[in-house]
């Protein structure tokens, strides 16, 4: 990592893993560490997606293709980046998916779908991120959180169930891992425009008057904004910080 001395908030010397680092926030988060200084490897399981998400962003950011529900891949991947990029310093539990559509009509199928992804996936790359992280002395594994983390949103049980298992799992893994010089942390990130919510609230004016009536700063966020939320937590500015959940959010988690 960095000397603390000359820039704590400096990214230069780590090497990051973003999955879902393609679209939307993953790529904001992607964007900013790459400003930042870091080498940035993106994953995603469209090729299509991130080798346009490269070279948006430029020679320090580069990709593999991935699921994180293929759990036998897991320490493979993590393995390929240090062989060509060095020790892993960060990993950003980022990619998601969702099912909307009311509880009564959730199969089990769909809650394990998600669970997979969010839960399942994120913990099977963290176990092996933080063997190699115990084996150099430090380093930062982050959650993507969410507003369903902290607060109740309707017919997204599968997504709140898997974004609040995401708190207790960074309260354990904090506790573990901290010793070993391993910081554990979380982001919630309230409504962010995105390209995909952009057209979702152009065709619902009524939802997208509600979430700004209940957002104190009366705005959208942007992917960037996590980003930088998410740079900060990977710095040596936030040595003495783990197992928190940072809401980024405009106030929407303390609105009324």
């Amino acid at each position: 990592m960095t000397d603390s001395t000359q820039n704590p908030l400096s990214l230069a010397g780590q090497v990051a893993l973003v999955t879902g680092g393609g679209t939307g926030i993953g790529l904001g988060i992607a964007k900013v560490f790459a400003t930042q200084g870091a080498t940035v490897v993106i994953s995603g399981r469209r090729e299509d997606v991130l080798q346009k998400a490269v070279a948006e962003l430029g020679p320090q950011v580069h990709y593999r293709v991935h699921d994180v529900t293929d759990y036998a891949q897991s320490e493979p991947l993590i393995s390929s980046i240090e062989a060509e990029h060095g020790p892993l310093t960060t990993l950003v539990n980022n990619a998601g998916n969702l099912v909307k559509k009311a509880t009564e009509d959730l199969t089990e199928e769909e809650l394990l779908s998600v669970l997979d992804v969010h839960l399942v996936g994120a913990f099977s790359l963290s176990k092996y991120a933080a063997r190699r992280m115990m084996e150099h002395g430090s380093g930062n594994i982050i959650f993507t959180a969410s507003m369903a983390s902290l607060f109740g949103i309707p017919y997204v049980a599968a997504y709140a169930a898997a974004k609040s298992a995401h708190l207790g799992m960074i309260r354990t893994m904090s506790t573990e891992w901290a010793s070993k010089g391993i910081r554990i942390n979380a982001v919630a990130p309230g409504w962010i425009l995105t390209d995909l919510s952009r057209s979702s609230l152009d065709t619902d004016p009524e939802r997208k008057r509600k979430i700004l009536s209940r957002t104190p700063m009366h705005c959208f966020g942007d992917p960037e904004d996590i980003g930088w939320a998410v740079a900060f937590l990977a710095s040596p500015a936030a040595k003495f910080i783990t197992g928190v959940c940072l809401p980024v959010d405009g106030g929407a988690s303390i609105g009324f």
